[in-house]
């Protein structure tokens, strides 16, 4: 199997369920790999439980372990002494990101936090940061019928109410994901 382009998917893109839906899917679909520490884990599940009462515990958990269950060698196991060995980052809580990415091979983290990551800090670890939205529009452009497929399968889980395609591509707007949505508007037909 060729070597895929590995990411370490930063707590605040797993956080905003539509984001974290399509990134997911696509990873399941094996367009990219996604990798993600339990300590990202913890800090996406204590932001959503404190931001949404509305979602009881039990039910985030289950989505936990369906990440984890269904995305191919996601879960990466990060040394501590790993973590205490980064410098040069604005905010060394965000050091557990980099030596996650570090410790999984990836080539980029995904976040949307660009700030919190220069690449004056991270190059020599030889990783990048990228926005998701440009991540996506990416992963759109490098495989256009996997992606509208991912898209229509992510769109037609939700069903409570049934979302429209323009709704959907809405709901990709509000979360950040502008550039992807209008990739994905030129196509509406096939998601």
């Amino acid at each position: 199997m060729p070597v895929q382009f590995t990411v370490f998917l930063d707590a605040n893109v797993l956080y905003p369920a539509p984001l974290r839906d399509l990134l997911l899917e696509l990873a399941v679909a094996d367009l990219y790999q996604a990798r993600w520490s339990s300590i990202v884990l913890d800090e996406m599940t204590r932001n959503i439980l404190k931001n949404r009462p509305d979602i009881a515990p039990k039910q985030l958990e289950r989505t936990v372990s369906l990440m984890n269950k269904h995305t191919r060698d996601c879960l990466v196991d990060i040394p501590q002494s790993l973590i205490e060995s980064i410098e040069g980052l604005p905010d060394v809580d965000d050091r557990h990101v980099v030596a996650g990415a570090i410790q999984s091979r990836s080539h980029a983290i995904i976040t949307r936090n660009l700030k919190d990551f220069p690449l004056w800090a991270i190059s020599a670890y030889r990783l990048e940061a990228i926005d998701p939205d440009r991540f996506l529009s990416a992963q759109y452009t490098l495989n256009q019928g996997s992606f509208m497929e991912c898209a229509r399968t992510v769109r037609g889980r939700l069903k409570k109410p049934e979302v429209t395609v323009e709704k959907y591509l809405s709901i990709l707007i509000r979360n950040g994901l502008v550039e992807t949505a209008g990739l994905l508007r030129t196509m509406s037909q096939f998601i």
